[in-house]
């Protein structure tokens, strides 16, 4: 209801409602997109290749909202800028030149974004390169080299235009560009979902005491969502008093918020790439005994015992990449450095090493809290699946992407009110 509250509030802010505006038409320009072919392919012949959904082109179909099944202009989606985004960030932690360009504020992002969008560029053409004369090389109508080319320019320029559209709602919208257009790719499967689901209650495949029950359950899981990816531990600081000249400064207390979900949903997405992997390379042998085998016994679709291995497998996974992905994004002797220089710390705990030690340690416990959550989200649907015959798209990975943006969307707008009215207050 807060957020409800928060947006109609919004609404009656003339900038803040042009701003909202123009995001919903960034969108629509988004959607229009989605549905619009790539010209020279067949698709009889690619909706062959995506029969089944499965495999990593599965996910890629989830961040492109079905643009990539249906091979449009938007087919790659925005994964390249993702992925050029995650290969900035690690080669951060490893390349000194990198580490200081992302603490030299605002230049140095700015520098930083520059090289995301030059290898974003370098990545789509690779991906669309790949996919063209690659995977889908059955579905061209002509081999020729002009048709080739039309059609990696065609795919490379829409992952372009989409990373131009998410900079664009940057600076005139309301929110993160990137996410909201993968929140519009999610969103947009629910309509085809309630309707499928709808036809399977009408002939009788699904009981509605059966519905009801996974409504319901499926509200537990959203209210869950939100309560983890808003929860964090207060790590409370003090600043030591200090006089320059007449002026005494300091001694005010604050704390270190440390979230339960530091990692996001990154660690889902990097299970699913690794485990479906070998589901994509079915697609190439789809009558072998590697298929077979894969199917039923590394795969959500095969045999009890299958199913069982691909869960336990996933849940590992996404243990592991939780703790990595934590590790990378917060750092305790950085952190613990920047206190002791600025005259903070820890009520009982001495400053230096073994203010780093304890911000591990507790962080250490908060991420187990953190990954416990992810893989519950993660498995959810899989479970669901094999004792009921609801078949939603709208799994756990696409919960916490679509619960996330929204959470901070309308904590930006939040922000955008309590500037105007701060701003109203002084005057």
């Amino acid at each position: 209801m807060s957020a409800l509250k928060t947006i109609a509030q919004a609404w009656k802010v003339k900038e803040i409602r042009q701003k909202m505006i123009f995001t919903f038409w960034m969108l629509v320009i988004f959607r229009i997109g989605s549905n619009i072919p790539v010209p020279g392919m067949d698709r009889e012949i690619l909706s062959q290749v995506f029969d089944g959904g499965t495999g990593l082109f599965a996910l890629f179909d989830l961040f492109s909202g079905g643009a990539f099944s249906q091979f449009t202009i938007f087919a790659l989606s925005i994964t390249p800028y993702i992925t050029a985004s995650i290969i900035l960030q690690l080669l951060a932690v490893a390349i000194p030149a990198l580490e200081r360009l992302t603490k030299e504020g605002p230049e140095g992002r700015k520098k930083m974004a520059q090289y995301t969008r030059y290898l974003t560029v370098v990545l789509a053409l690779v991906q669309a390169v790949g996919l063209t004369v690659g995977l889908f090389r059955r579905a061209l109508i002509s081999t020729n080299i002009f048709n080739v080319i039309v059609i990696v320019l065609t795919l490379a320029a829409g992952t372009a235009f989409l990373m131009w559209l998410g900079e664009q709602i940057n600076e005139r919208g309301i929110g993160n560009g990137i996410s909201l257009l993968i929140f519009a790719g999610i969103i947009s499967r629910v309509p085809s979902a309630v309707h499928s689901t709808a036809i399977k209650v009408i002939n009788g495949q699904v009981s509605i005491i059966g519905l009801i029950i996974f409504l319901v359950f499926a509200v537990i899981v959203i209210v869950g969502i939100i309560m983890i990816q808003q929860g964090q531990r207060k790590v409370p600081v003090q600043y030591a008093k200090r006089v320059v000249g007449r002026k005494m400064y300091g001694g005010q207390s604050t704390f270190i918020p440390i979230k339960v979900n530091q990692a996001g949903v990154m660690p889902v997405i990097f299970s699913l790439s690794l485990l479906q992997f070998p589901l994509t390379l079915t697609y190439f042998w789809p009558n072998s005994g590697f298929a077979a085998f894969v199917t039923n016994w590394l795969s959500p679709y095969g045999n009890a015992a299958g199913v069982t291995i691909y869960t336990i497998f996933n849940a590992v996974l996404i243990v592991a990449f939780t703790y990595f992905y934590t590790a990378i994004s917060f750092n305790p002797v950085e952190i613990a450095g920047n206190l002791k220089n600025n005259g903070g710390f820890i009520p009982g705990i001495r400053p230096g090493r073994p203010t780093a030690e304890y911000l591990a340690k507790v962080m250490s416990r908060i991420t187990f809290v953190g990954a416990v959550f992810l893989v519950i989200i993660a498995i959810l649907p899989t479970i669901i699946s094999q004792f009921t015959a609801l078949d939603f798209n709208f799994g756990g990975t696409s919960l916490l992407i679509a619960v996330g943006v929204a959470l901070d969307t309308v904590k930006q707008l939040d922000n955008q009110l309590l500037m105007r009215n701060y701003e109203g207050f002084l005057k």
